[in-house]
């Protein structure tokens, strides 16, 4: 569900950014965020970093989810690496989302993206700071900063994520029991499976593997891996995307029998059988 809020005393950067994250929303259902002027529902990476007492209720709640949803108790750990799962995809996938459909790339603030922990959807508060290129009509507006190329485009994505993403992984790495290179992995895979789920969304998937292609070419600090992606080949001579993941989601320690299709643990015989499945 979301619900644009787009007022007249709002900046003209906030507007054109609330704007396109309501366009996302509707083409990807399950990034769960409301846009809005203002919110102080919820929880924000700001205060998870800070009160150990919220993020202790962030994992918590993503616990009971978990069982509620599959009937299963989950480790502490695996419970805070869902939870960091489903939050580094959402934040990622409004950046690069933005990045990819109007060519800008917003820098999201921790404090402006909070999380209701009791339905687990997304509130964005848009800011009044993107990068764009030098001919955008968004170029003039203030706030915005403008780069000379695509390539620079991409470089001011991989920041904003990691900027973002960065104080919350040094606060929930203990939780998780997991060390920087696996959680950034995660960040990692988050960000290129958000442009890839978009692109399948718009029936653009190849579109989309090249531009996650071009964000990552390769390991760029602090990612540990580029994109990665090959292709396998069924039966009816389709070719499709597929790419093995740098982190681990933990979600086949909740369902051992359905690990992701790019886990490291879905050998390429199980993902040609779900794709002719």
């Amino acid at each position: 569900m979301s619900v644009a809020l787009t007022t007249p005393s709002a900046g003209a950067v906030a507007r054109t950014l609330g704007d396109v994250y309501a366009r996302l929303t509707e083409l990807c259902p399950v990034l769960s965020v409301r846009v809005a002027e203002e919110s102080r529902a919820g929880v924000s990476a700001a205060e998870l970093v800070k009160d150990e007492s919220v993020l202790d209720a962030f994992v918590v709640a993503e616990a009971a989810r978990i069982h509620d949803r599959h009937g299963v108790v989950p480790r502490r750990d695996v419970a805070a690496s869902r939870a960091l799962h489903d939050y580094a995809w959402s934040v990622s996938l409004l950046m690069s989302g933005a990045r990819y459909l109007e060519r800008r790339v917003p820098r999201i603030r921790p404090e402006d993206l909070r999380l209701d922990l009791a339905t687990a959807e997304f509130t964005i508060i848009p800011g009044s700071d993107l990068a764009c290129l030098a001919d955008d009509p968004a170029a003039g507006l203030p706030g915005a900063v403008t780069v000379p190329h695509e390539d620079a485009l991409d470089a001011e994505l991989r920041a904003a994520v990691a900027d973002h993403m960065g104080p919350l992984l040094d606060a929930i790495g203990p939780i998780a029991r997991r060390r920087s290179r696996a959680l950034w992995g995660m960040v990692c895979d988050d960000l290129v499976s958000g442009i890839w789920h978009l692109g399948r969304m718009l029936g653009r998937e190849d579109e989309a593997v090249r531009a996650a292609t071009r964000l990552l070419p390769s390991p760029v600090s602090p990612y540990p891996s580029g994109a990665g992606f090959r292709h396998l080949t069924t039966d009816d001579g389709r070719r499709h995307p597929t790419r093995t993941r740098a982190g681990c989601c933990m979600y086949y320690t909740i369902r051992p029998a359905e690990a992701c299709a790019t886990c490291p643990r879905t050998c390429d015989a199980e993902r040609l059988r779900r794709l002719q499945g």
